[in-house]
């Protein structure tokens, strides 16, 4: 049972545990500030670098550099005598004997992606004296069951937020925080905003820390009077900030695309209004008739500060066995028992774990608790660069194999981190090395990982400066001082509210082409500078979806009349180069499941129920050609023939209806149950079960794209099936079978067969021949002829060699039969 472990239950008895709950501007942070330096020792564990980086320096002004410790999976400071730790939440030591000990934003234990990581600190994180749980009031109910002796003290704002409506851009008040979700629109609003008001700074979630601070220091300096930011805003900055406005109200949260939660609009929104001065919240207007706009009951909860309450936080095993690879993926994935806490959602170092461990050169180095502890260790390197399981897994099993030698050698170490010390290129290039570079400063910080820790560990948070330093530059070069592109000088700062039309594919803003609609995909013109992409989007956004929504209509009325129009390609469903939809395994391998690309979202939703409706008829009516296969799976369900019987229609159809008559139990079949395959439309021959009707290029093509979502590497189908074909790459192609250098089809190979058995019988003895002129009329040269023969059981004996001094032509081969051996039928 899930539960807080007993040294923690045991100091909940001795160790006050209080939980400080409230929205935003409440002075939580300060609170747990104060606590920390009334103790003698403590920690602070925060949800992100930039926090606890913040929060150090605020420290150290009180007890000195040389006390005070900076923990987090890229930097570390430890002086020898430090006695207050900030750390990130992942780098909270674990069994440390502090006095203090503190957990901010514990909300995020919903969260999936870090959520388990918060739960277990909020389960077992315990000061000697004095616990402190920070977060929103929504934790209250989860902090009442799963630590039922906390005192709960809620705090009220320190200022009032309330909702000033819509603005335009051009009307949004200096001091104020615009919030978009892309980069993209982040782009599209500062270059609007360096266009009539001077400038702004920018703030991401994929820029680091130093640049981060650099930016915001612009804004609270009154270099500049706004800041655009996504909603990394939300979290960590303490703002000079008097209006928060909203670009939008929904984003892509790394599974699906959804409106924003009221709590989380909050978190953004609480950003205005600090201290005592009160703030105000709204959303941009005049954006083409697709404004965002808040509901009433979204108002009045963020005014008031009322969030549905936490139900579950999610949970995974902190401390999972390592003495075998098995133990350690089934306890990362083992569920919890309390109803309060739910099944954290697989993490990238879990999806790691399991892709690395299949790997047979891998697995092999898994020896050991200590090899799997470590392998673990390694597995949860932070996938900085975003990049997802299957390239960082790829990065993972590099370092892996690197540290089989015991450590990183000093130069190996330094020369990646040479590489990247380079700061010239665009925004996006230097975040790309920023991401790359805190992979390193991670990898650096770990003393059984890289010898000279401190040497290397030093040399990645100085490439990590200089690479911010030139980012900063690129950023304010672009947004503060660059001039607009020559769109903007010419129609105005708010791309996207140009007019838009679209002249076949090209897509034209004030009657000048931005770029094309590339069936469902826009892009821009590739004779743009490279600087202006951005912006040529933000001008394109607003309009798609209507755009977008004509052309699935006109595509969906299209197939009715040439379903040509469409293929089937790599598990696909393809519109000339373009993806449409994806197919997934179904129930069965011929009930495949529909699932349109990614890229259609951007369809409005009934053209995309219409077109999703004409792409399943079109696959239904693609798959129609498996209709023999299909009556067999049918089969497979009904209880007529028994289990064997079924299990041998489930074979044949897993293989595209035809199976090897070797080994299929054929030779055990009732009478009954080999009437019942003639009646499926299943033939059986001296060699194979097939299913003639199945063995065409249609029904093949179609089973062979089944077939691929399941894993499997079928041969090549071909257009057209002559009788005998060359092997493809050593194999025979789907329907045929092998023979010698050859393949025959299964139905000509059945003909050859019956041919052979004739004159078998009409000799009536051993020693028959066989002539092969049937065999050469095919194409099938006089080896591939004996191959085939000698799979079926004909034996060739050699003709007596004429001798010398006679004439005439060789004797032609003697054959003999000996018959398969088979098992007997029962009864």
């Amino acid at each position: 049972m899930v539960t807080a472990s007993p040294s923690a239950a045991a100091r909940d008895a001795d160790s006050k545990v209080r939980a400080v709950l409230g929205p935003t501007n409440t002075g939580k942070t300060h609170l747990a500030i104060e606590r920390l330096c009334a103790h003698s020792s403590g920690a602070i564990g925060f949800p992100l670098r930039l926090l606890a980086r913040e929060v150090y320096e605020r420290v150290v002004a009180i007890k000195g550099r040389e006390r005070v410790a900076l923990i987090t999976g890229e930097e570390r400071i430890e002086p020898p005598g430090a006695r207050w730790l900030l750390c990130t939440v992942e780098a909270m030591p674990r069994a440390a004997d502090l006095a203090f000990v503190a957990l901010d934003e514990a909300q995020l234990g919903a969260d999936r992606e870090r959520g388990h990581i918060f739960t277990d600190r909020l389960l077992h994180a315990r000061g000697r004296d004095e616990t402190m749980l920070l977060g929103s009031a929504t934790l209250e109910p989860m902090v009442r069951a799963l630590v039922p002796g906390a005192e709960i003290v809620s705090r009220p704002r320190f200022s009032t937020l309330s909702h000033a409506g819509a603005k335009k851009l051009s009307r949004v008040p200096p001091r104020s925080v615009i919030v978009a979700f892309s980069a993209e629109q982040v782009y599209a609003v500062a270059e609007m905003l360096r266009r009539f008001r001077g400038g702004a700074a920018v703030v991401m979630g994929a820029l680091s820390p130093e640049t981060r601070n650099r930016q915001v220091a612009m804004f609270q300096s009154g270099e500049v009077d706004y800041l655009v930011a996504t909603d990394a805003i939300g979290m960590g900055l303490n703002l000079d900030v008097g209006h928060v406005a909203f670009a939008g109200l929904s984003k892509f949260d790394g599974v699906r695309h959804r409106r924003l939660t009221t709590a989380e609009m909050a978190q953004i929104a609480g950003r205005a209004g600090r201290h005592q001065r009160d703030g105000t919240f709204g959303t941009l207007a005049g954006t083409g008739g697709h404004d965002a706009a808040f509901t009433e009951e979204e108002i009045w909860a963020i005014e008031e500060h009322r969030f549905a309450p936490l139900t579950r936080l999610f949970w995974r095993d902190a401390a999972p066995r390592t003495d075998r690879i098995e133990h350690l993926i089934a306890d990362l994935a083992r569920p919890p028992e309390r109803p309060e806490l739910a099944p954290a959602p697989e993490a990238i170092d879990l999806a790691v774990i399991r892709r690395l461990a299949e790997e047979p050169a891998i697995a092999a180095t898994l020896r050991g608790p200590a090899a799997v502890a470590r392998f673990h260790a390694v597995c949860t390197l932070p996938d900085f660069r975003q990049q997802g399981a299957e390239t960082h897994s790829r990065f993972v099993a590099r370092l892996w194999e690197d540290l089989q030698r015991g450590y990183l050698g000093t130069d190996y170490v330094a020369s990646r981190i040479a590489e990247l010390d380079n700061p010239a290129g665009d925004i996006d290039t230097l975040q790309g090395r920023i991401a790359a570079i805190r992979s390193w400063a991670y990898i650096a910080q770990r003393p059984d990982w890289v010898l000279a820790r401190d040497e290397m560990a030093a040399r990645a948070r100085a490439v990590e400066a200089r690479l911010s330093d030139a980012l900063h530059g690129r950023l304010t070069e672009r947004f503060v001082n660059r001039r607009t592109a020559v769109l903007m000088r010419k129609t105005g700062a708010d791309a996207a509210l140009l007019p838009v039309r679209l002249e076949g594919d090209k897509l034209l803003v004030d009657g000048e082409p931005i770029g094309e609609l590339a069936g469902f995909r826009f892009k821009v013109d590739p004779s743009a500078h490279h600087s202006d992409h951005k912006l040529l989007f933000a001008a394109a956004e607003r309009h798609l979806p209507q755009l977008l929504g004509e052309r699935a209509e006109q595509l969906a009325a299209a197939l009715a009349v040439d379903p040509a129009l469409l293929a089937l390609a790599a598990g696909a469903i393809v519109h000339g180069r373009e993806r449409l939809a994806l197919l997934r395994p179904g129930k069965s391998l011929l009930s495949p499941v529909l699932q349109l690309d990614p890229a259609l979202e951007a369809i409005p939703a009934a053209p995309r129920k219409l077109l999703k409706d004409a792409l399943e008829a079109w696959l239904a009516a693609r798959l129609a050609a498996l209709e023999p296969l299909a009556r067999i799976d049918a089969a497979t369900r009904a209880p007529e023939g028994g289990p064997e019987l079924r299990a041998l229609l489930i074979r044949l159809v897993e293989r595209g209806g035809l199976i090897a008559r070797e080994g299929s139990g054929l030779e055990r079949f009732t009478p009954e149950q080999r009437a019942l395959l003639k009646t499926l439309g299943a033939r059986i021959g001296a060699l194979d079960l097939f299913v003639p009707a199945a063995l065409k290029p249609a029904p093949l093509s179609a089973w062979r794209e089944l077939a691929l979502l399941h894993g499997g590497r079928p041969p090549e189908v071909l257009a057209e099936m002559p009788p005998v074909v060359p092997l493809v790459e050593g194999r025979a192609p789907l329907g045929y079978r092998r023979a010698g250098a050859q393949a025959v089809r299964v139905d000509m190979a059945e003909k050859l067969l019956r041919e052979a058995h004739g004159r078998r019988v009409a000799a009536a003895r051993q020693g028959f021949t066989i002539s092969p002129a049937l065999a050469r009329s095919t194409g099938l040269t006089l080896d591939g002829h004996v191959q085939l023969l000698r799979q079926a059981g004909f034996l060739a004996h050699s003709p007596r060699a004429l001798a010398e001094g006679e004439q005439g032509p060789p004797a032609p081969l003697a054959w003999r039969w000996r018959p398969p051996r088979r098992e007997p039928a029962p009864g």
